[in-house]
């Protein structure tokens, strides 16, 4: 990270960030209830209530010179009400109360609350900042169905492979060091914890055995779920920590009691920044990774404010802020011109679209298979949540 969080709070924005698909284009999936998106604007209703992720929504209460919440609100007129969410459950699960009127859902949340009739298509007309979005997070599985457009993206990172440039030798270029070479560092290996790394092992298995006909690492039928679980099964048993923790992975790193795993490229340039012997890597069999995307909710109550905050949130400017302190590439093009670090981009490909193509972005799984297959059902997440909890035990 060109310079460290600032704040506690700031690192805390990133312990509960499981920010979001796949590779590719918008597939068929849920088949969501028919909501008409808004077709103009009006006057700002006076106020918004917005879910959020830490570190999205900063008004200057954590940091006085982190504040991009008050100048929207004296240009706009909408009061902002923040409600930090702790995971992408309890996003869908405040999303369903009609009290909120739009999310900053990430991808293992987003086809959820689309099927479910709580998030409305979005009318990217209305975002006039969406036209400098880049090209390659618009119309995407996680955010778009059929070609209908439920958000407005924000942000994108990659779940890299990071390791102890002293004690991992030769330095890894595939996930076969935490998955069948694991045995090396037994004890000294770390996963994501999350149901979603479901994924990482199946992304592995697409590359590795391609006799599962796996091309999509979200949609998986019975047989390829199962050989994912199987796989991670076989990982628990040399795998010393689950992390979730933004602060402990980082901590492990530093004491040796992780040795190689997945991470975020803020927790590395974090990591390096406090002196630990790490480095990462984009394995050649690309990774799962997370691209997270402002909705608005089917009940808005205040549906132009959210309409001003979502074409704010992503103005170039502001994503620039945004992406900075939280730690990720920002969505709009434009923001590469405005980053206090002007190396920022650069350090998290935000422009490097051949290096996204091998970024598998986290896509909730559902029934309906995402990969376009007709003649299978896919395992959907909530049996991704049961065996998780079966994996870890």
């Amino acid at each position: 990270m060109p310079r460290p969080l600032k704040t506690a709070s700031a690192v805390g924005a990133l312990v509960l960030a499981a920010a979001c698909g796949s590779a590719g284009t918008t597939a068929s999936g849920p088949k969501p209830p028919k909501l008409a998106a808004q077709q103009s604007l009006g006057a700002g209703e006076g106020s918004v209530n917005l879910i959020a992720w830490a570190g999205y929504v900063e008004d200057g209460g954590n940091d006085p010179e982190t504040d991009w919440v008050s100048d929207f609100e004296k240009q706009t007129g909408c009061q902002v009400n923040a409600k930090v969410a702790a995971s992408s459950d309890e996003m869908v699960s405040l999303m369903k109360t009609g009290q909120y009127d739009a999310v900053s859902a990430s991808g293992d949340a987003s086809l959820r609350l689309i099927a479910g009739g709580d998030a409305a298509p979005v009318n990217t007309a209305l975002v006039p900042n969406y036209a400098d979005v880049f090209a390659g997070l618009k119309n995407q599985a996680w955010n778009s169905v059929d070609g209908v457009s439920y958000g407005i993206p924000h942000g994108r990172g990659a779940n890299l492979l990071m390791y102890n440039t002293e004690k991992v030798s030769p330095a890894p270029d595939s996930w076969s060091v935490v998955f069948d070479k694991a045995a090396a560092y037994k004890g000294k290996v770390t996963a994501y914890d999350s149901p979603i790394y479901i994924a990482d092992a199946a992304l592995y298995l697409m590359r590795t055995k391609p006799e599962l006909g796996i091309t999509n690492p979200y949609a998986l039928d019975r047989t390829q779920f199962d050989a994912a679980v199987a796989l991670l099964k076989e990982q628990n048993s040399n795998v010393g920590e689950y992390w979730s923790d933004y602060l402990k992975e980082i901590s492990a790193f530093k004491s040796g009691d992780s040795l190689v795993g997945t991470s975020w490229q803020v927790i590395v340039n974090t990591a390096q920044a406090e002196k630990a012997p790490v480095a990462a890597v984009l394995p050649k069999e690309g990774a799962t990774g997370w691209s997270d995307t402002w909705m608005v909710s089917a009940k808005a109550k205040h549906p132009n404010c959210a309409y001003k905050w979502l074409d704010w949130i992503i103005s170039p400017k502001v994503n620039a802020q945004v992406a900075e302190y939280f730690g990720e590439a920002p969505a709009n093009a434009k923001s590469c011109e405005q980053t206090a670090a002007k190396d920022h981009c650069t350090t998290y490909h935000a422009a490097d679209e051949p290096y996204w193509k091998n970024v598998h972005f986290w896509t909730t799984p559902v029934a309906d298979c995402v990969d376009g297959r007709k003649d299978a059902e896919c395992v959907p997440y909530q049996e991704w949540v049961q065996a998780w909890a079966g994996i870890k035990g």
